[in-house]
Formats: C-alpha cells, sequence, structure tokens
C-alpha cells in the first residue's frame, strides 16, 4: 500500500508532459504559445554541450549566501529565543522588514552595490534570513519548562543547558528555517537576476523572452525548478 502511494506522485508530472506531447503534436496549441517538447529536449541538450546552461547556474552565490543567512539568522534566533530582551529589541523592526516583499529590495539593493555579485549576495541574505531567524526563535522559545527546570535541579551551566537542552529541541525548527530559507534563495537571486544581471539563468530566462526562443524559456524553467527540488531534497 505504501509504495502504491509513493508513485502517486509521478502521476501527475505524467499527465502534464502527456497533455503537453497531445497538444503541441496535433497543433491545437501553436508552437508560439507552447514550443514542442522535442524542441525543448533539442535545445536542453545543445545548452548542456555548449556548456552554456553549466555558467548559467548560480548555485555558487546562492550557496556562499546562504551559507552567510545561516549563521546570522540561527545566531539571531537563538539569541531572541533565549533572552526577551534581545527579542524584544529586534522583533519589531524584523517583522515590519519582513512584510516587504523581496521584489521590492531588489531595486534599491541594485542602486546600493550594482548588478554584480554583492548585491545577488544581499538578496540572498535578505531572502533566506528570516525564515531561519523566525524558524530558530521559535524552537528556542517552545523548548519544555520541564526540560529547563531538570537542567536546574542538575546544576547545569547556562552552556551546558543551552547544549543539552535548548540546541536538541530546536534543531527541527532550525532544519525546517533552513529549508525554507534554502528555497528562498534559491528564488531570489533568480528573481533579482531577471531584473537586472548580465549573467544567471534568470538572465538568459529574460534574454529568452525578449527573443521569443520560448525553447530556451522552458528549459530554464524546467531547470529552475529541478535545482529546487534538488535543494529541497538535500535539506530533507
Amino acid at each position: 500500500m505504501n509504495k502504491k502511494i509513493e508513485y502517486i506522485k509521478f502521476v501527475l508530472p505524467i499527465l502534464i508532459i502527456f497533455f503537453w506531447f497531445i497538444f503541441t503534436y496535433t497543433g491545437k496549441v501553436p508552437e508560439t504559445s507552447l514550443p514542442k517538447l522535442s524542441s525543448v529536449k533539442n535545445t536542453f541538450f545543445e545548452m548542456i554541450k555548449s556548456g552554456q546552461l553549466y555558467n548559467d547556474l548560480s548555485l555558487r552565490r546562492v550557496l556562499g549566501g546562504f551559507f552567510l543567512s545561516s549563521v546570522l539568522g540561527i545566531l539571531l534566533g537563538i539569541f531572541m529565543g533565549i533572552s526577551h530582551r534581545i527579542k524584544e529589541f529586534f522583533q519589531l523592526t524584523l517583522t515590519a522588514i519582513r512584510q516587504i516583499p523581496m521584489i521590492a529590495w531588489i531595486p534599491l539593493i541594485i542602486l546600493w552595490a550594482g548588478i554584480g555579485e554583492v548585491s545577488k549576495i544581499v538578496v540572498i541574505l535578505f531572502a533566506a534570513t528570516f525564515p531561519i531567524v523566525i524558524n530558530t526563535m521559535s524552537g528556542v522559545d517552545s523548548t519544555s519548562e520541564t526540560y529547563l527546570e531538570v537542567a536546574k535541579m542538575y546544576g547545569l551551566s547556562k552552556k551546558d543547558t543551552f547544549f543539552k537542552v535548548y540546541l536538541p529541541s530546536a534543531l527541527p525548527n532550525i532544519f525546517t528555517g533552513l529549508r525554507l530559507g534554502l528555497s528562498s534563495s534559491w528564488m531570489a537571486v533568480v528573481a533579482s537576476e531577471l531584473i537586472a544581471s548580465s549573467s544567471g539563468i534568470g538572465y538568459r530566462l529574460n534574454d529568452a523572452r525578449s527573443l521569443m526562443r520560448l525553447d530556451v524559456v522552458i528549459v530554464c524553467m524546467i531547470v529552475i525548478g529541478l535545482i529546487g527540488l534538488l535543494m529541497d531534497k538535500l535539506i530533507v
């Protein structure tokens, strides 16, 4: 029964590919609206052979920015979870900033840092840090009072209380935050490349759109989705 349930996840992708093939092969949907599967497949392999697809992937900048976001987000989340004073100091400002969509920050960040690598790292920091901070703080803050009382009864130091009580309790939330943060990093850097960039998968997608190369647009979209899925599975 479990194996049958596992296979269900492949049904929808297969149906999408099937109807895509039927509608484009019979000519019901013109290639100007949706390219044929064969065209997308050929373009995909051409982009791999030429090295264009590899050069366009922004994984290095995503992982670099995500690492910085993880360190900053986890540290800030821990301090906010443990100390009520630190939480009160940061929470109002962070909550207000978090309500502004990431896409609204991109033009300002580009004005500050240009369209190079620095602006992409800043975009990732803005996008990924908040979910990591919120989830880490929530995990630390929800540590059972019973466990803390036991730690106090055994005379554990603040350091031992953190590593033996707070951290194990918060780890599931921390990894949830990292999962959301990594996904946000990838989406944010693609969005920033769409708006203003001279390289990257987002830039390639926007350039293909302006040239009416729908096959390249579809390839870029598929690659963006697959890379995002791979990153998500890695964290899980």
